[in-house]
């Protein structure tokens, strides 16, 4: 593969000289970026020496020659083009909020905006600017991109702290660049229905119930389907995250009216994914007024909302449909019980309530249940990972319908 390796301004960059032979030792072709505070950390000499190329540290030449400034100024599209994977390691918290906004003032901001490819970051930064809020909502932005994220790791720091914030070690992040999905365009020719997100049931004016679903898995399925050449339509819930590009989005709040969404598009689907968290249970008539704090209990008749995933199942006809199985206990026998009760060709089981796994985590762990093979567990990892491998079942289950 080849890689341009971005790095970053940070303590952090003397490991990226460690993370070029790494990446070699794998057979890999680094082109080395550095922006100018990397600079400050370690000299471009060392890459040279390294990679045998030249590195990149200006969007313009030096010499003052109009000729070759010219050509270093569209240096960065050809950049772009030429390579497979853009990788920046450190990913420090300038860059990644660069990247966010779609600044664009140096070379590897610039290429950031000219590559088409899969982006992979491994932040690097102190603890507490790494839990700052601009910064997670910026790394929230990137990962709803389709970019891929090797987390940091905790331990002491630069400053002098131990905590969350050290880049990953250079054999880990080559590793990771090595399971990266084949940027193939299997799905090309599948419309792929996600629902995505809670809802929320009414109990007045302005209360509801729902639940602790952020969305995260089903906008990851989203995104990895859109980059593996599907047409995807999204039906969400409300979340905080923003779509992916290039899908077709509907906004529901109630689970009729995730219902209604999800049967008027089913004629235009051949994949449906049900990844939503929708309530079981609603209130049947809605107070118009708010309901006052008036005693000590209160009592509440609650009846069944819709079971959407059922009734897709009467319908599905040579539809694939795939469910999601959130359980805190007994998960391989519950996900089989969904597969079969509302006619799915996959369950995903995922056990919830725990950390790392399940509801509003950046990781899942699931287990991928099937009627013919034996389950499949596939984590601890990004649930854009847990994606892709939801969608490799998917891509078998249907060729081996195209062959019976």
């Amino acid at each position: 593969m080849r890689i341009v390796l971005g790095v970053g301004g940070g303590i952090a960059a003397y490991k990226a000289a460690e993370l070029v032979r790494a990446l070699q030792r794998r057979g890999h072709e680094v082109q080395v970026v550095l922006t100018q505070a990397a600079g400050e950390f370690i000299r471009p000499l060392t890459f040279a020496a390294l990679t045998g190329k030249k590195v990149i540290t200006s969007l313009f030449s030096a010499t003052g020659n109009n000729e070759e400034t010219l050509s270093s100024a569209v240096e960065h599209i050809a950049v772009a083009r030429e390579h497979d994977l853009l990788l920046v390691a450190p990913a420090t918290a300038d860059l990644l909020a660069k990247f966010a906004l779609g600044l664009a003032g140096d070379f590897l901001t610039t290429v950031y905006l000219a590559f088409t490819g899969p982006v992979m970051l491994a932040p690097a930064m102190n603890s507490d600017m790494w839990a700052h809020p601009a910064t997670q909502a910026n790394v929230n932005l990137l990962r709803a991109r389709d970019h891929y994220f090797v987390e940091p790791a905790e331990g002491w720091l630069a400053c002098g702290t131990v905590g969350a914030g050290r880049l990953a070690e250079p054999e880990e992040i080559a590793a990771a660049v090595d399971r990266l999905p084949a940027r193939r365009h299997d799905l090309e020719g599948e419309t792929i229905l996600v629902t995505a997100g809670p809802t929320r049931e009414p109990l007045d004016p302005v209360r509801y119930i729902s639940n602790r679903s952020s969305g995260k898995m089903g906008y990851a399925i989203t995104a990895a389907a859109r980059h593996r050449g599907a047409k995807v339509i999204l039906i969400s819930g409300p979340v905080s995250i923003p779509a992916p590009p290039g899908v077709e989005l509907i906004h529901v709040e109630t689970a009729d009216e995730m219902y209604d969404a999800v049967i008027k598009q089913l004629p235009r689907a051949t994949v449906i994914v049900k990844a939503a968290a929708v309530a079981d249970y609603h209130l049947r008539e809605v107070p118009r007024q708010k309901m006052k704090k008036a005693a000590a209990h209160i009592s509440l008749e609650l009846e069944p909302t819709t079971d959407i995933l059922a009734e897709i199942g009467k319908q599905k006809r040579d539809r694939l449909l795939i469910g999601f199985a959130a359980e805190t206990e007994n998960l391989l026998e519950q996900a089989r019980r969904k597969l079969k009760a509302k006619n799915c060709d996959m369950v995903v089981g995922n056990l919830v309530g725990r950390e790392g796994s399940g509801f509003d985590a950046d990781t899942n762990e699931v287990l991928l249940v099937t009627g013919a093979d034996e389950p499949v567990h596939f984590g601890p990892a990004s649930k854009l990972d847990v994606a892709h491998r939801i969608l490799d079942q998917v891509h078998s289950l249907r060729l081996a319908v195209a062959q019976s």
